[in-house]
């Protein structure tokens, strides 16, 4: 009797883990960028309209595209998909695409660091609008990622090696995205909206696949484009904040001694009375797809994006304690949580915040009917191969089972090799496409 009610409790499990895994993959092939500008993004008789504007192509000197982070090179095939062959401009992504679009040049920069790449792609940009005037249209398609992925220092002095280093204190630092970007967008030639600047008259339009809160859109790859909202005053109370400063290398360091950084343009300024900025696809699309899902597999659902840039084991926490108390009130329940959460790695192994999320729940439901998914919608979750994980009540036991300590993955920040032991990583590939994370818990 009790090997078979194991066996019962094994096989409930499985098909949890089969059915959260098929919520966040229905809510990645749904929440496409095809489909996002099939919504938004429409082009007839040569007038190409982009969600309430319109833009006649033919009466511009000059139509240029500049396409920049993971999504970059799916956007520009959308856009041409709908505008055709007569587009022009600079793709910079971080995953080589199969093939290239036509009259396109590629840049193939780092993530999340930058790469020489970064820095010879940012400057192909910079060049290219310079050579712009009031009577072209820059058509920006700007997408997660491209924080690191199209990159130059302000400052000359600050090499390749500079920008790396500190790329990694923040990333590391238990910052929020939002606090990350605001010190980046000060140290850089091409964020906080000086692209815009670069393109100065031009006329501008920027179309946005988002992967930060919908409220904080100037942090989408660090505002390129839009006026920025942040200040150095800010830099320098977030680098106290997280005791950044005695791990900055020498020369960004200085600045920050010196309160040496330069101000970003602000919304006052000419180079913005010329543009829009559209977001037409964000977290906010995928969560809503995975909740229809959720509800079609006949659970109750519910949305609860409180956690939203909390530390991953505060966050793991509330929504474990969430799921319970909505599964004592109306039964079989599916939670879902869109965002990010945080971790400040002390000590590197592999895997990301998704990863290290799911394994902090999984230390805290053993026996339990629960399930948790974790994944990031770009396919990449940190230093792994996976995009995140899914963990259960019988994660712990099944661990043991293979001489594997959720403890100590936990300490090692090495959740990784953990799960893809189990069989329980999430590996998509990368996805194209980058609207921040999805949390999934079944509680049952």
């Amino acid at each position: 009797m009790h090997e078979s009610f194991a066996s019962e409790r094994e096989t409930l499990a499985l098909a949890m883990r089969t059915l959260a895994r098929q919520i966040f993959l229905h809510a990645l092939r749904e929440a496409s960028i095809e489909k996002a500008f099939d919504r938004h993004v429409h082009c007839e008789r040569g007038v190409l309209r982009v969600c309430e504007d319109l833009y006649d192509l033919s009466s511009y000197g000059r139509v240029f595209v500049v396409s920049i982070g993971k999504a970059a090179h799916t956007m520009v095939e959308a856009l041409r998909g709908r505008v055709g062959e007569s587009l022009e401009g600079i793709v910079a992504t971080s995953v080589a695409p199969s093939s290239q679009v036509r009259a396109f040049r590629y840049f193939q920069g780092g993530h999340p660091v930058p790469n020489q790449e970064s820095i010879r792609g940012a400057e192909a940009i910079l060049k290219s609008l310079g050579a712009q005037n009031e009577s072209s249209l820059v058509i920006f398609m700007l997408s997660g990622g491209g924080s690191s992925i199209a990159e130059k220092p302000v400052d000359d002095e600050m090499l390749l090696e500079d920008l790396i280093e500190t790329y990694r204190v923040l990333v590391h630092s238990g910052g929020t995205i939002a606090e990350i970007n605001a010190v980046r967008k000060h140290l850089s030639a091409v964020k906080g909206g000086r692209l815009a600047l670069a393109a100065y008259p031009a006329q501008q339009v920027s179309l946005m696949v988002s992967d930060v809160p919908d409220a904080s859109l100037d942090a989408l790859a660090s505002g390129p484009t839009m006026p920025d909202t942040t200040t150095v005053e800010d830099c320098y109370s977030i680098a106290n904040k997280h005791e950044m400063l005695g791990q900055l290398p020498p020369t960004v360091r200085d600045l920050f001694g010196r309160h040496a950084l330069e101000e970003t343009p602000k919304s006052d300024h000419p180079a913005f009375l010329r543009s829009r900025w559209w977001p037409i696809l964000s977290n906010e699309a995928a969560v809503k797809i995975a909740n229809a899902e959720a509800a079609r597999l006949s659970f109750t659902v519910n949305v609860d994006n409180t956690c939203d840039d909390w530390d991953y084991a505060a966050a793991a926490e509330y929504l474990l304690d969430r799921a319970r108390r909505l599964r004592s009130e109306t039964g079989r329940v599916c939670l879902i949580s869109g965002g990010e959460v945080t971790v400040k790695v002390t000590n590197g192994g592999t895997g990301g915040r998704n990863q290290q999320f799911a394994l902090a729940c999984a230390a805290q439901i053993p026996g339990e009917s629960i399930t948790v998914l974790s994944a990031g919608t770009d396919g990449i979750d940190g230093n792994s191969p996976a995009a995140g994980a899914v963990a259960d009540g019988t994660t712990v036991e099944r661990a043991k089972a293979r001489g594997l300590d959720v403890s100590a993955a936990l300490s090692r920040f090495d959740a990784y090799p953990f799960f893809d032991t189990l069989g329980d990583a999430v590996v998509t590939g990368p996805s194209g496409n980058n609207l921040r994370d999805l949390r999934i818990v079944l509680a049952y």
